[in-house]
C-alpha cells in the first residue's frame, strides 16, 4: 500500500508540564510518542513513517528502524504539517495520514478502518460525539451550541496527498487541524467512528494514573476439637476447629494481612495482638476496621485471590457460601473475589488434617 504516516511531535507542551515534552513523557512504561511509533509500525500499513520534532537529537539516539525518518519540526502544527508534506513530495505517496504524537491510545483497529473508508473517498477523518454541552461566544453573547450536531474530530486524518498538499499550499491561516483544509474549500470529508479513549493529552492530569498496590497475606493454624470452625466468615460443619487467640478464620486474617500489606501498615497483630481485649474475637470483626481505614484513604480492591490449603472440609463444597461471605464483609462484587482449595498430597500437619493454612493476593488502587 501507497500510504505515509505522519507524526506531528514538535509542540512545546506549555499546558502540560514546564520541564518535560509532552510527547517524551512516560505514560505505560513507555514515551507517548512511542506509542503512536510502535502502531503504526506494528499494523504494517505504511510505506515510511515521518516523525515530525524539534527534539531531533534526542529521537535519532533511539535508532528507529529504517523506514522512519525525523525531521525538525515548525513553530505551530500547522508548520510541521506542511513541513512533513514538502518532505514527502519526492516520494510521490498516494495516501497520507496525520497524526498527533499526543493521541497515544488510538487502535490499530481504528487504522484499518481508515484505510478501509479511504479506497472510495479522498479525506477520512474520525469522529466522536462530544459528552458535554458547549458553548459559544459572539461578542458579548453567549450561545447554546446543539450537541447533537456537534463533534469532535480525532486523529490520525487521512487524505489523498495530492488534494492534501495543495490545500495546505495554499493555506495562509494558520489551522488546528487538516480537515479544516477541506472544510474551508466545502471538499467532501468521510467522517468515521472514533474511539473514545482516543483522546489528546494536553494536560498532565489527563494521563495521571492511578497507583496500584499488591498485598500478600499468609496465615495457618492448628485444628482442635470441641471448637467451631470459621472460613471466610462461614460456619462450616466440621469435627474441629481452628486454634488462636481468636475464632482462627485462615481466610479473614490472611486477607487482613494483605491488605496491610499492600498499604504498608505492617501485619495483623500490630492491630490484634493477643491480649486480653481481643480473646475470642470474630474475625469479622477484625476485618471491618481495616476495610473502613481503606475506604477511608481513597484505596480500592481491584480483587482477590485466596488459595485455602487443606485436606478437608472440601472446598467445592463452601466456595459459594465463603464467596458470598467475603463479598458482604469487603463490598466487592463476587466475580472480583477467587477461592480455589488446594491440598497438600497427606503431607505434614495439614495433610494429616491437623491444621488448615491460607495465602492470599490482593490487588488495590489509590485514588484522589
Amino acid at each position: 500500500m501507497n500510504n505515509y504516516f505522519v507524526i506531528l511531535a514538535a509542540g512545546k507542551s506549555k499546558r502540560f508540564h514546564k520541564n518535560i515534552a509532552k510527547q517524551l513523557y512516560n505514560y505505560k512504561n513507555k514515551e507517548i510518542i512511542d506509542h503512536s511509533i510502535e502502531k503504526s509500525l506494528n499494523s504494517k500499513l505504511f510505506r515510511k513513517i515521518i516523525i515530525v520534532s524539534n527534539n531531533v537529537n534526542y529521537l535519532k539516539k533511539k535508532k528507529y528502524p529504517k523506514l522512519i525518518s525525523i525531521i525538525k519540526g515548525g513553530k505551530e502544527r500547522s508548520d510541521s504539517s506542511f513541513l512533513a508534506l514538502k518532505y514527502l513530495k519526492k516520494y510521490n505517496p498516494k495516501n497520507v495520514f496525520i497524526h498527533d504524537a499526543a493521541r497515544p491510545n488510538f487502535s490499530i483497529k481504528l487504522l484499518k478502518n481508515i484505510v478501509k473508508n479511504l479506497r472510495k473517498n479522498k479525506a477520512v477523518v474520525p469522529i466522536v460525539s462530544s459528552k458535554d454541552s458547549i458553548k459559544y461566544r459572539i461578542k458579548d453573547q453567549i450561545f447554546n451550541l446543539n450537541r447533537n450536531n456537534s463533534f469532535l474530530t480525532q486523529t490520525p486524518q487521512a487524505f489523498r496527498f495530492k488534494e492534501l498538499y495543495d490545500l495546505a499550499i495554499h493555506e495562509k491561516n494558520k489551522i488546528t487541524d487538516e480537515a479544516a483544509l477541506f472544510i474551508n474549500k466545502n471538499k467532501k470529508i468521510k467522517f468515521i467512528l472514533g474511539e473514545t479513549q482516543n483522546s489528546k493529552v494536553t494536560y498532565l492530569d489527563d494521563i495521571k494514573i492511578s497507583k496500584t498496590y499488591f498485598g500478600i497475606g499468609f496465615d495457618i493454624h492448628k485444628l482442635t476439637k470441641n471448637k467451631k470452625l470459621y472460613l471466610g466468615g462461614v460456619k462450616i460443619p466440621f469435627h474441629s476447629g481452628l486454634k488462636g487467640h481468636s475464632d482462627g478464620d485462615v481466610i479473614l486474617h490472611s486477607i487482613i494481612d494483605a491488605i496491610l500489606g499492600a498499604t504498608k501498615k505492617k501485619d495483623i497483630g500490630t492491630y490484634f495482638p493477643n491480649s486480653k481485649k481481643f480473646k475470642n474475637i470474630r474475625s469479622p470483626k477484625m476485618l471491618k476496621p481495616i476495610i473502613n481505614n481503606l475506604n477511608k484513604s481513597n484505596f480500592f480492591i481491584n480483587n482477590i485471590d485466596i488459595n485455602l490449603i487443606c485436606e478437608q472440609p472440601k472446598v467445592s463444597k463452601y466456595r459459594n457460601k465463603i464467596i458470598s461471605s467475603i463479598s458482604k464483609l469487603t463490598g466487592l462484587n463476587k466475580d472480583q473475589i477467587n477461592l480455589k482449595g488446594k491440598t497438600v498430597e497427606k503431607l505434614g500437619l495439614i495433610g494429616k488434617e491437623k491444621a488448615i493454612a491460607c495465602e492470599v493476593i490482593i490487588s488495590i488502587t489509590k485514588y484522589d
